[in-house]
């Protein structure tokens, strides 16, 4: 049994942005993950300005030897409308690739690597929190995405009663034939809203490797959409033929539907582990990063002392900066649905909506300010 400061359950960007975030503060932390790093992670993956500038990511730096992709420009539709193509006068967006970018990120962090440990106990014994026997200390930030243990310790109801989003997506490296059948430009990924606007399907591609996926709220049936989505693709010569059929499948839950409890006494969860992903688009890295670094700076500033107040203006904060959560965002139940597929087929295809609304808005949230961190 290892002592520390803080353990930090979970190595993805939350949980490496919060142990980062305390090393800087001189405290002692470990991270603990089921997997071993470097490991495959299933995301779209694009960070966007604001978390680069929120972790001071050194992009000269963070390129050499990982995929750092430009993004200047987006092209944005519906399966049943127009196209609009969207370029930017500077980068709006990065494309990385999760399995590096987690890494790097842990790596910097400069905390104690406990990887390869699921965790099978949650234990509160004279202050101390104590998991799996393996380390103890007195605070415990959840950032373990979807199926947290930490999450499931404050009353999580992982799988049962939560709204949740499925994504399915594959990403690999192409090969000459393959770019050939790809008419995806690399600073232009492709974003395309489902008819029943449930859900949206993208081609993402970053330097020679493409990411195809697509993400439902009703996720019934998810792989033949997925099946439909990418014979449709094909057909128009997105998308390689012989990409592989495997794809690989996710969950999470979107903001406005997350009633999951964010804190306790001495434990508090961040990202995915509570349920931050923006409502209209699901991206979850920015959030996750935010949420985080305000975890961080609350349990740096508790001296050691952490009991069931420490963390009672942390929802708050979280409150201040994404909105409220636990409540439904979508277009009113009582417009037809005829008539909500037939005007948001409409607004898509048009430009003013595409970049005020889609991108600028709902992928980007350019017109809110990174959060600093300390």
């Amino acid at each position: 049994m290892e002592r520390f400061d803080a353990i930090v359950i979970g190595g993805g960007p939350a949980g490496s942005t919060c142990a980062w975030q305390l090393r800087r503060a001189g405290l002692d932390v470990a991270v603990i993950d089921k997997r071993d790093f470097p490991r495959d992670k299933v995301c779209a993956g694009w960070v966007t300005p604001a978390v680069v500038e929120t972790l001071r990511l050194d992009t000269d730096e963070y390129r050499a030897g990982r995929v750092l992709q430009p993004i200047r420009s987006f092209r944005t539709g519906s399966m049943a409308g127009h196209m609009v193509e969207t370029r930017y006068d500077e980068v709006a967006s990065y494309g990385i690739r999760r399995f590096e970018f987690d890494h790097y990120l842990l790596d910097r962090s400069g905390a104690r690597q406990l990887t390869g440990h699921a965790v099978k106990r949650i234990e509160r014994a004279g202050g101390l929190w104590r998991i799996n026997d393996l380390a103890e200390a007195p605070v415990v930030v959840g950032a373990g995405g979807h199926f947290c243990p930490v999450a499931r310790r404050l009353g999580a109801k992982v799988g049962s009663t939560e709204s949740i989003v499925a994504a399915h997506e594959v990403e690999f490296e192409m090969t000459d034939a393959q770019r050939a059948g790809c008419a995806v430009a690399e600073e232009t990924p492709e974003i395309f809203f489902c008819d029943d606007l449930q859900g949206y399907g993208w081609v993402f591609r970053k330097e020679n490797v493409l990411n195809v996926g697509l993400g439902r709220e009703d996720n019934r049936n998810i792989a033949d959409h997925v099946r439909r989505f990418c014979d449709w693709l094909a057909a128009r010569g997105r998308i390689p033929r012989d990409m592989p059929s495997k794809f690989k499948g996710h969950a999470y839950i979107l903001h406005g539907r997350s009633r999951r409890i964010s804190s306790g006494d001495g434990i508090v969860l961040a990202g995915d582990a509570i349920g931050l992903a923006y409502d209209r688009s699901g991206e979850g890295i920015r959030p996750a990063v935010e949420s985080a670094v305000i975890a961080a700076e609350i349990i740096a500033g508790a001296g050691g002392s952490f009991d069931e107040t420490t963390f009672a203006g942390y929802e708050g904060r979280l409150r201040a900066r994404f909105g409220e959560r636990g409540t439904e965002s979508g277009l009113p139940d009582w417009i037809p649905a005829g008539l909500r597929r037939a005007v948001a087929a409409k607004l898509l295809g048009t430009g003013w909506f595409s970049r005020r609304f889609v991108l600028d808005g709902w992928f980007l949230h350019r017109r809110q300010p990174p959060l600093p961190a300390s």
